[in-house]
């Protein structure tokens, strides 16, 4: 059986292309005692994968792929064929080996800390497509950044960047409803007006009209205790500048660097001389509290308190495409394939 794959075609020396990418039809692997095959319904679209199609990957995180290689992300899909007792067909799962159409799956082979490895969900009511968004790995990585790395309090100002995406957009919402105040920083106008408007965020700014330092100051003159940093580059060392004693970041990604060289700021001494606390973190660390973390999103997605946004394309051939205008900020919200 043959399956539409997408694949890395030549590797990008700058910003990716749709040029880079290619659909190829790859035989799927047998099933194994063990395996499951899926037929993939939604495809994550997420940043990180860019990390892997250069000549090297960050040390600590998944080896690059080959050229010619099948590109790989977190999916979801149904059980069509199952040599594993704990998986039936019909039952909706989530695992690793997106970016095709069916999927032979190890039931017990994992990603990067676990993340990833195949898992049945009881979606409910819920449309399926948020358990890769406000009630999966999106979420969870809102939740676990600010509870459970930075311990937000409610007198706390907290700046979030890349708040209109995934990620950001569920964290500013649940800052908000934490009673922080929040500061938000998307890639447009629009956008960083939409987090006030819509998003309940106290201030924001469009990180484009200047000087990062400025634009965070003009936002924060008082400065601020808590940053959630989803984007690296300018950004980490304005936040070092204006985080107060004894502040907090949590790392969660840099995709303004993903796709350029990335240097060291030159004011990390800030973080020694105002005794800050940074922490890097990685969801997949943080599995046993999805329960937790699905239990307050979704009951403020349910009564009408969080709102979701998603930015979805329809058809595997349209899959590379969302990537790269994710990569360069077209999209809002969770970006998905729905196939």
């Amino acid at each position: 059986m043959l399956s539409r794959t997408l694949c890395l075609a030549a590797r990008p020396s700058g910003k990716l292309a749709t040029i880079h990418l290619e659909l190829q039809e790859i035989p799927l692997a047998p099933l194994l005692d063990g395996d499951v095959l899926v037929k993939n319904t939604w495809l994550s679209v997420d940043p990180s994968i860019r990390l892997r199609l250069g000549e090297s990957a960050p040390s600590g995180y998944l080896p690059p792929l080959s050229v010619g290689e099948a590109l790989v992300g977190l999916a979801l899909g149904t059980v069509v064929e199952s040599r594993h007792e704990n998986f039936r067909p019909g039952d909706l799962v989530s695992h690793m080996n997106g970016y095709r159409d069916y999927a032979t799956v190890s039931a017990t082979a994992g990603g990067l800390g676990g993340a990833g490895t195949l898992t049945k969900i009881d979606a409910g009511d819920w449309p399926h497509q948020w358990f890769l968004g406000p009630l999966g790995s999106s979420g969870l990585t809102a939740y676990v950044g600010l509870f459970e790395v930075m311990n937000i309090r409610p007198s706390d100002t907290v700046w979030i960047s890349a708040a209109a995406g995934a990620v950001g957009s569920t964290a500013t919402q649940l800052a908000v409803h934490h009673g922080c105040t929040v500061i938000a920083s998307a890639g447009s106008r629009l956008k960083a007006d939409h987090l006030v408007d819509a998003l309940g965020a106290s201030r924001s700014f469009d990180y484009h009209d200047g000087d990062m330092d400025s634009l965070l100051a003009q936002a924060a003159p008082h400065g601020i205790d808590a940053y959630f940093d989803n984007v690296g580059g300018s950004h980490f060392p304005a936040a070092l500048n204006a985080l107060r004693p004894e502040g907090r970041v949590a790392m969660c990604g840099a995709i303004s660097t993903y796709e350029t060289s990335n240097t060291l700021p030159s004011n990390l001494f800030q973080i020694t001389a105002k005794s800050l606390s940074i922490r890097g973190f990685r969801a997949g660390s943080f599995g046993h509290l999805y329960d937790r973390m699905r239990s307050i999103v979704g009951s403020r997605l349910a009564d009408g308190t969080m709102i979701y946004e998603e930015s979805v394309y329809d058809g595997l051939e349209l899959a590379s495409t969302a990537l790269v205008d994710l990569l360069n900020g077209r999209t809002s919200g969770k970006t998905l394939c729905r196939l």
